[in-house]
């Protein structure tokens, strides 16, 4: 049986998963872009391109959708994907067995630097946390309403290739910043695929999951460690205020946090290709190195 991805957001986790599941069996992907440029591209990897200025989206986009995948993030207004698109979704309710909304940890806000988990209160201190917060409720309540499969899942740091500590030190752009006591949470963009594809597989396990590695880290150890494989000097170490950072990049750092992959582990029965940066990086560098 042949099932269809239909994704709000071709971006680059969704592409990701699009490669994952080509990988795995018979699917068909259709998703939204707002350039007619990327569409020719999308076209070219055998992805149907909806055209999608993020106002109502075209309901016949969505008829032959068994999953739905959200990774469009929500403006001032909501979630562009809910509000364009769900009426549709519940019509078609009955063919659908999978939706999954591409959240943020960053709804938890700060718990300085202690273990959070999908039971864990949220304190969210930006705007961009809060409106993440509302998306999650109103596709919750979609799903609870419809019976639908409605899975939220709360990303941290995503990377990968073309999108890592070692493009940024390539390009000069990697600060090892200093805030005492700091960690981020972080997976590479293919153990995400893995959990999302897992996730298809047992819709009903769970609503909410938390998605991350296993090791929490200060951001300057992964920039020193990016610069160990390159075989190039690390930046100097700076204090978070002497860093020159954009107001949103300061932003990041007001959160301190360890994201907690329990849950997603056990009821996913998921195995980690890359548990830390560490091992992430180097399969990075170690790919571009055979196409080299």
């Amino acid at each position: 049986m042949t099932r269809r991805l239909f994704m709000f957001g071709y971006g680059y986790t969704a592409r990701a998963v699009a490669e994952w599941l080509r990988a795995e069996s018979d699917w068909t992907f259709a998703g939204t872009t707002r350039s007619a440029d990327k569409a020719a591209t999308m076209k070219d990897k055998g992805v149907d391109a909806c055209v999608w200025d993020g106002g109502d989206a075209d309901p016949v986009w969505l008829d032959d959708a068994t999953h739905i995948l959200v990774s469009a993030p929500p403006d001032d207004k909501g979630c562009p994907a809910f509000h364009g698109a769900n009426d549709a979704i519940a019509a078609r309710s009955a063919s659908i067995e999978w939706i999954g909304y591409l959240s943020t940890n960053g709804v938890y806000g700060d718990h300085g630097g202690a273990w959070v988990d999908e039971d864990s209160n949220l304190y969210p201190k930006t705007d961009r946390a809060r409106r993440r917060i509302l998306a999650e409720a109103d596709w919750t309540a979609l799903g609870a309403a419809y019976e639908l499969p409605l899975i939220v899942f709360r990303l941290p740091g995503i990377y990968g290739p073309g999108r890592s500590a070692l493009d940024a030190v390539r390009a000069g752009k990697a600060k090892r910043v200093l805030k005492k006591g700091q960690v981020f949470s972080r997976m590479h963009v293919d153990d995400i695929a893995a959990a999302l594809a897992a996730s298809m597989k047992d819709p009903r396990a769970h609503d909410l999951y938390n998605l991350a590695d296993d090791e929490p880290a200060p951001p300057q150890d992964v920039v020193e460690f990016a610069c160990t494989l390159l075989n190039v000097e690390a930046p100097p170490l700076v204090p978070l205020e002497e860093a020159g950072l954009s107001e949103m990049a300061k932003s990041f750092y007001a959160d301190n946090k360890r994201v907690s992959n329990a849950r997603m582990k056990q009821a996913l029965g998921l195995a980690l290709r890359y548990p830390t940066y560490r091992e992430g990086l180097a399969a990075i560098l170690a790919a571009e190195s055979k196409e080299s």
